[in-house]
């Protein structure tokens, strides 16, 4: 039997985040011993914040890796807590310009496709594998209209045209704990880098099982 194959991606740098936490996870989760001893081959990437790379690179990765899943991290700074996220919605901002200070011209991120799409994961069984790393999660369904959103719609729509990659995913992280500075007086409730890592790694070692629960 072939070995599974997962794509886990974050982003890069954008207006106000010169180091985005999401990217650094995204490869320091691909490469952690867990998942090398899961035997299952990673390819992590960091996309660029730029809604032209977004659907070039993912169409890109997704026809040359052929993944069984794809994993994302993205930062969501106003939450203190994971998210998992369970539908993306086919709407740009208006408001806010990509990292090269572009906005998309139309509306819709893509013309003739459904208003929203639905995870393509067992979102309940990655929120308890979240929550039993120790890191506070919950579900969303919201995962905005910015650079992220775009980029999970991107791989759902592939996917339900071609039904590959079968799993399809993203998780929105917070501010790791210290990264940013808090409010005099306010105790610091985000989780730190290790914290988002274990989480990370629960995560994927999760998609790998239901994975492997589909095959058999």
């Amino acid at each position: 039997m072939a070995k599974l194959k997962i794509l886990v991606a974050g982003f890069g740098p954008f207006a106000g985040v010169p180091n985005n936490p999401s990217g650094e996870l995204a490869v320091r989760v691909a490469s952690s011993r867990r998942i090398a001893s899961s035997g299952v081959r990673i390819h992590s990437t960091v996309i660029p914040t730029v809604y032209e790379e977004v659907f070039s690179t993912l169409s890109r990765l997704l026809k040359a890796e052929e993944p069984d899943a794809v994993l994302m991290f993205g930062l969501a700074g106003s939450t203190p807590f994971l998210r998992i996220e369970t539908r993306a919605t086919n709407v740009a901002s208006s408001v806010y310009p990509d990292a090269t200070g572009e906005k998309l011209a139309h509306h819709s991120l893509i013309s003739g496709a459904p208003q929203f799409l639905s995870v393509r994961a067992p979102a309940r069984r990655l929120l308890h594998a979240a929550q039993s790393s120790g890191v506070k999660a919950k579900l969303s369904i919201d995962a905005g209209s910015y650079i992220c959103n775009a980029a999970f719609f991107q791989c759902l729509d592939i996917a339900r045209h071609s039904s590959e990659p079968p799993l399809v995913t993203f998780v929105h992280i917070p501010w790791p704990r210290g990264s940013r500075r808090r409010k005099a007086g306010r105790r610091d409730l985000r989780p730190k880098m290790e914290a988002l890592a274990r989480a990370g790694e629960a995560i994927l070692l999760a998609l790998v099982s239901a994975l492997r629960t589909r095959r058999a």
